[in-house]
């Protein structure tokens, strides 16, 4: 079920969509005004709350990776059940450490760059994610969001650009292989071939100083972060001797690649739903672009991920405020936001299914007015 924060509105009559669409026209509202309804203290970052999240997602990193070393004094009936319940356990801790260093990269974690940028580069690094890199794209993200032309991630294709074979995936099978493709390879995909990135006229990586994506006075940061990825390798290997393969990629490898699925799985939904609307330059400006999110419900793991899953509409409003007072910011803006706020409650391993059959391109509506205003389809 879909539910739409205060409401939803109708499609218009000539869309062959029957969902509750939201609003694609110019907001009632402004940005000043959705600043003012908010609470002065939840633009408050405090080093010592947030160095508290990330005190207590690394102690529950270090307990989980403890309790492995008594694996080995269970049967081996158990164990089989034990090491899923780890990389799972693990995987969506780390994907809460992922979202502490997200939450530095928007100069949210302190009131100090340099404590940002240094809590950032060490956390993500660890995690095989190129800090600045990601900064410096995601930054453009989050400035180009909604727009068919400049954004930087998940970009959706109009039909006449998919690829050949697209029509043949528009099955189970297809989805199931697409998905799995998507969740397991998306991130490294994009961060190596900026694969679902914003097209370049040239090759795109974001592990390449001089790629297309950065700009003369960003080559540093890349190094930087290139050594960062290179150290946490080295680590890495140095692991492999002492300990063996077999133990790093069950220490770590999996619940590495749970993290991995968990970010595209996140973003993918954070931006992909059948009411939202994308739009070419003719239409784009930044506050509708910034709408053009949706909240979700996780359930538990809304806590576990640091809310960045349950109150997104306000982190591309205001992605300074830092997580511990995003569901309060969230709440005061929702009244002003009305039938432009989205949410939607539907499990996400629902949602994931459904997105992925029901969002495959966008089009203008056929016979409408505004041929800069995309919505998905996915009749071929």
């Amino acid at each position: 079920m879909i539910k739409m924060g205060a409401g939803g509105r109708m499609s218009e009559p000539n869309s062959p969509s029957p969902v509750q669409r939201v609003p694609h026209t110019k907001p009632p509202f402004t940005v000043g005004e959705l600043k003012k309804a908010i609470p002065p203290h939840c633009f408050h970052r405090s080093v010592l709350r947030s160095f508290s999240y990330v005190v207590y997602d690394l102690s529950l990193v270090f307990l989980f990776y403890y309790i492995t070393t008594y694996f080995s004094l269970l049967p081996s009936s158990l164990t089989v059940l034990a090491w899923p319940l780890y990389w799972t356990l693990q995987g969506c801790t780390l994907t809460g450490v992922w979202v502490i260093a997200h939450e530095c990269g928007h100069h949210a974690f302190s009131d100090y760059q340099w404590l940002d940028n240094a809590v950032g580069f060490v956390l993500h690094s660890s995690l095989l994610v190129p800090y600045f890199s990601w900064k410096i794209s995601h930054r453009r993200h989050h400035s180009n969001i909604g727009s068919l032309d400049r954004d930087e991630v998940f970009v959706p294709k109009p039909k006449s650009k998919l690829s050949c074979f697209s029509k043949y995936l528009n099955n189970p099978l297809g989805r199931v292989l697409t998905l799995a493709v998507t969740l397991t390879l998306g991130w490294p995909m994009y961060l190596a071939f900026n694969v679902s990135g914003r097209p370049y006229d040239r090759f795109a990586c974001h592990y390449n100083p001089y790629g297309p994506i950065y700009s003369a006075g960003e080559h540093l940061q890349i190094y930087v972060s290139d050594a960062g990825i290179f150290t946490a390798g080295y680590v890495l290997y140095h692991l492999v001797l002492a300990k063996g393969m077999a133990w790093v990629v069950c220490v770590c490898g999996i619940p590495l690649l749970i993290v991995n699925a968990f970010l595209v799985l996140i973003t993918y939904l954070q931006h992909t739903h059948l009411t939202l609307p994308h739009y070419d330059s003719s239409e784009w400006d930044w506050l509708r672009g910034a709408l053009v999110t949706v909240d979700r419900d996780y359930g538990v793991l809304n806590k576990v991920f640091h809310n960045i899953t349950d109150t997104h509409v306000a982190h591309h409003l205001f992605s300074k405020i830092p997580h511990y007072h995003a569901m309060e910011a969230t709440r005061a803006i929702k009244p002003i936001l009305g039938e432009y706020y989205k949410f939607d409650d539907t499990p996400f391993y629902k949602a994931i299914w459904r997105e992925s059959r029901e969002c495959l391109y966008v089009e203008p509506d056929e016979g409408g007015s505004e041929k800069g205003v995309f919505w998905y389809k996915n009749k071929f």
